[in-house]
């Protein structure tokens, strides 16, 4: 096992990586920019290094700056967390060329399954089904029009480096392909540094679910069930929530089977997610794999009892992965809600500033994952997301109940500063959401566009 870890990342991931770490014995490292020299994370690490100004490019991915400050306090292995670095396999390279333990996936695994049309063609290859459209990049745009003639509309146009719900376009008619496909590429090159796209059916009355993988290096995988994200807006997950409701077993059974098959055919070791769509009639089809810990796994380790963070960490240790398939027993129904400081009035614009009160839920079966605290000035450089509230209880129904009580006792002010919270209790008090008829296009009802 590890005797020190450098966590790469920062918010309420870093923190949680840093608690894992702390029940293995395991002293931890917590790399900072100026702008987080106050973070939480900072206080509770054994070390702490800063890499660089407020902008992630100088700092959260800066990975000389990274992999100096491992080399310098000594550190074994870099947990990459989930952002930033975590899906980069350059940086994972640099990290073994340097005699460091990279926790995720090897290089040439991220690489194949972070394009996603190579991701695409690995999981044709292993059976798994796909939506109809391009195997291969498209590089014209007339090209891409006439397969998405054949397709059939709705399409969408998608980033074949893109993650994290951005570099994609719906393109509802023909006449509006062209200045999509042109915009996003163009959107494509200035996030991800490649301009590359593909194009596939849409299916605007669709549920979004995952599958948690888990691989060691002799061989072994299993899955841990599926994660229901549906509730999305931009493409980005709000409410995250196991078992999925409505869906028969057999069918998220099988959707197990395929994320096992097209891991252990990928060589794919650690905590990984394969993504999929599920249609009005229960058709699944294979979307991408994210080769990093998911923002919602802790709703899996709530109804499964497995730490994904340790698996992780034991994984890339060297250690045989000591679950089978018939040890994963899940129970009850856990429900996550992400707490962002936004404000969903004004199109969830990101509303950053100090908070003079922070006073978390607590309360019987539920868990806050944050690295906010009352004093806390929330950065505009980051990402919005500020908490994470997870709950269980033995049925759905209950599970909603227990959200809503804690997102009610949820206390987050300061000047300026909006949140997700009271949206999220709209949601959660929909008809659609709570009879499970809900799909990915939810949020948009609620709020009419």
């Amino acid at each position: 096992m590890f005797g020190k870890i450098l966590i790469a990342n920062r918010g309420e991931i870093a923190v949680r990586v840093l608690r894992a770490c702390r029940e293995l014995g395991i002293r931890t490292v917590a790399v900072h920019s100026t702008e987080d020299k106050d973070s939480a994370v900072v206080h509770l690490a054994d070390q702490a290094v800063q890499i660089g100004p407020a902008p992630s490019r100088q700092s959260y991915l800066n990975a000389a700056a990274i992999v100096e400050a491992a080399r310098a306090t000594g550190a074994e292995a870099v947990h990459p967390g989930y952002g930033f670095l975590s899906e980069n396999p350059d940086f994972a390279e640099v990290c073994e060329a340097n005699g460091l333990t990279f926790i995720g996936p090897p290089p040439d695994v991220i690489a194949t399954l972070g394009d996603k049309t190579a991701a695409r063609a690995a999981m044709t290859a292993a059976g798994l089904p796909l939506l109809p459209g391009s195997v291969e990049p498209l590089n014209d745009a007339e090209g891409a029009a006439r397969l998405a003639d054949e397709i059939g509309y709705p399409v969408i146009i998608k980033a074949a480096a893109g993650g994290g719900g951005r570099g994609m376009s719906i393109v509802e008619d023909p006449v509006e392909f062209s200045r999509s496909y042109q915009q996003t590429r163009a959107t494509a090159q200035t996030l991800f540094g490649d301009g590359r796209v593909y194009v596939e059916r849409y299916l605007p009355s669709a549920r979004h679910v995952e599958i948690q993988v888990l691989c060691d290096g002799y061989g072994n995988a299993v899955h841990l069930g599926e994660r229901d994200c549906s509730v999305q807006r931009r493409h980005q997950k709000l409410v995250e929530e196991t078992p999925a409701p409505g869906l028969p077993a057999e069918l998220t059974a099988r959707m197990g089977e395929a994320a096992v098959r097209g891991a252990l055919a990928t060589g794919y070791l650690g905590a990984g997610t394969f993504e999929f769509i599920v249609d009005t009639e229960n058709n699944f089809y294979f979307m991408e794999v994210n080769c990093r810990i998911q923002v919602e796994h802790p709703v899996t380790e709530a109804v499964t009892g497995v730490d994904l963070i340790t698996e992780q960490i034991r994984i890339a240790a060297g250690e045989r992965l000591r679950l089978k398939q018939e040890d994963i027993r899940r129970g009850g129904v856990a429900i996550e809600c992400r707490v962002n400081v936004e404000d969903p009035d004004r199109n969830f614009v990101p509303t950053p500033g100090r908070l003079e009160k922070f006073v978390p839920p607590g309360g019987p079966f539920v868990r806050v994952d944050t690295h906010g605290f009352a004093g806390y000035k929330v950065p505009a450089a980051y990402d919005s997301l500020l908490a994470k509230v997870i709950v269980w209880a033995p049925d759905r129904e209950g599970a909603i109940r227990r959200m809503r009580r804690a997102l009610a006792e949820f206390t987050i002010e300061g000047p300026g500063v909006h949140t997700t919270r009271e949206f999220l209790d709209r949601v959660l008090r929909d008809p659609l959401f709570v009879e499970a008829k809900h799909d990915t296009g939810l949020v948009a009802r609620i709020l009419g566009d």
